[in-house]
């Protein structure tokens, strides 16, 4: 069967693996995934990930990151636009999460990037999901 949602799926096997201690979780391969995956590699949330070429779709790997008393470094993970309702904002309305403690990742006309680079360089996107 066909996958719906694919960086929903993402995004809760990160969530499932963290809550689990798993070193790394696998995830099927896409272009837009590793992209997240380099977005949450820069802001500290992730340890690594690597794209594992298997012949097929490939498959990317994540390695988690974790706190001294072996606590997830992601506490929180929210899928915000999906495919049955895309929310869509302009860069002067990004809100941040959390008061500026987390951060919201984007797709823009310049790629995937975060709210803090978007509101910089004022362009807007689809909100993909929050991370804290």
């Amino acid at each position: 069967m066909a996958m719906s949602d694919p960086i929903a799926d993402m995004l809760t096997r990160i969530r499932n693996a963290g809550k689990a201690n798993f070193k790394s979780v696998d995830i099927p391969g896409a272009r837009m995934k590793t992209e997240i995956a380099k977005v949450l590699k820069s802001e500290g949330y992730i340890r690594n990930y690597k794209f594992v070429n298997d012949n097929k779709q490939g498959m990317l790997r994540v390695y988690l990151k974790y706190g001294p008393d072996q606590t997830h470094s992601i506490f929180g993970l929210e899928r915000v636009s999906k495919p049955s309702r895309r929310v869509y904002v302009k860069g002067n309305k990004i809100k941040p999460v959390l008061n500026g403690l987390g951060i919201v990742i984007l797709s823009t006309s310049k790629g995937i990037m975060t709210d803090k680079s978007a509101r910089r360089e004022n362009i807007g996107g689809e909100l993909l999901c929050h991370v804290w």
